[in-house]
C-alpha cells in the first residue's frame, strides 16, 4: 500500500471581506509503529513517507543501537490501522535493549515520554567535540533559505515541520518533512546513517523551535551545530552548552542569533569576546 504525504479537502476561505470554495492540501498523519524483535517499542503520528529512514533514525536517536548495522532485518508492514516498521536487532544489541527496555513504560518516540522517572528523563548525552566546522553567517541564513525553497509537502499544506542536514559549503545532502519535528529530525538521522554520511561533517537546520528533545537527538548523532527558524527554549540552550553543541536560532532574512559555543560561525567568537556561551563544554559521558 502506498500513501500519499498530503490530500486535498475543501475549505471555505474568508479573505478581503468575502468567502470563497477552495480546495486545499492537508497533510495526511498516520499511526505509525517501531517495533522491536516483535514488541512495540513506539506508537505515534507521523507523515507517511521515508518511513525506513524514520526507523532507523529512531532507533538512533533513541539509542535502541548504535550503529545500523545492529539492525539485521527491517519489515514494513502498511494495513489499513497504520504502519508497523519492525526492527530485528543482533543477538547481542537485543539483550541490551531488553534491559533498557525494562526502565520504560511507554512509547518514547516523542523525546522524553513513556520514562519512568525525571532521573530517567535527563538522558547522559555525549559531548560532541571540539569545533571542527566554519560556517559562514551568509552560508548559514542560505542554507536556511534553501531548506526553505525545497519544502514541498510545506508549500503544499502549510502545516507540517522540516529538518535537512547541509555540508558546511551550504549543499544540502538530505529534507525530509513530516508532522512531527522529532519526526522530521529522525527521517534526517535515518538517511545520514544509511547512506553512510557522518553528521560531524555538516550542520543541521529545522523549521520549528528549539526544544531540549531536538538538543538530544543532535547531540545523539554527533552533530555540532543546529539552526532554527525559531527560538530555543532555556533547558535547551543549557543542553546544548553541557553538549558542546552551537545553537544557532531565529534564523531570520540576513540575520539570527548565536547562544552556544559560537566558535563554529565564523568571525562571531572574535566579535563577541568571551561570551557566555563561549566555554568550554561541561564533560559528559560517551
Amino acid at each position: 500500500m502506498t500513501r500519499n504525504p498530503s490530500t486535498g479537502t475543501q475549505s471555505i476561505v474568508f479573505r478581503d471581506g468575502a468567502f470563497a470554495s477552495v480546495t486545499r492540501q492537508v497533510p495526511a498523519e498516520t499511526a505509525v509503529a517501531i517495533s522491536v524483535n516483535g514488541s512495540t517499542h513506539a506508537v505515534m503520528m507521523a507523515t507517511p513517507s521515508h518511513i525506513r529512514d524514520l526507523g532507523i533514525g529512531l532507533a538512533l536517536n533513541e539509542r535502541i543501537v548504535t550503529h545500523p548495522d545492529e539492525i539485521e532485518r527491517m519489515e514494513i508492514v502498511d494495513s489499513d490501522l497504520g504502519i508497523d516498521c519492525r526492527l530485528w536487532l543482533s543477538e547481542a544489541r537485543a539483550a541490551t535493549y531488553t534491559a533498557r527496555r525494562r526502565q520504560m513504560t511507554g512509547p518514547v518516540g516523542c523525546g522524553l515520554c513513556g520514562v519512568e522517572s525525571l532521573e530517567l528523563a535527563g538522558r547522559d548525552l555525549p559531548c560532541v567535540g571540539a569545533a571542527r566546522l566554519s560556517i559562514a553567517p551568509a552560508g548559514l541564513t542560505e542554507a536556511v533559505a534553501a531548506m526553505a525553497r525545497q519544502q514541498e509537502l510545506t508549500r503544499l499544506t502549510r502545516a507540517v515541520h522540516a529538518a535537512a542536514f547541509h555540508r558546511p559549503g551550504g549543499e544540502m545532502m538530505v529534507l525530509r518533512e513530516d508532522v512531527g519535528r522529532h519526526n522530521a529530525l529522525d527521517k534526517v538521522a535515518g538517511h545520514l546513517a544509511g547512506a553512510g554520511i557522518d553528521p560531524a561533517t555538516g550542520f543541521l537546520t529545522i523549521t520549528s523551535r528549539v526544544s531540549v528533545e531536538l538538543i538530544q537527538k543532535a547531540a545523539v548523532m554527533g552533530c555540532g551545530l543546529i539552526a532554527a527558524i525559531s527560538a530555543p527554549t532555556e533547558l535547551a540552550i543549557a543542553e546544548a552548552q553541557a553538549a558542546g553543541i552551537t545553537l544557532v536560532a531565529v534564523v531570520r532574512g540576513e540575520g539570527f542569533e548565536i547562544f552556544t559555543h559560537p566558535a563554529r560561525i565564523a568571525g562571531a567568537d572574535a566579535a563577541l569576546g568571551k561570551h557566555r556561551a563561549g566555554g568550554e563544554a561541561r564533560p559528559r559521558s560517551a
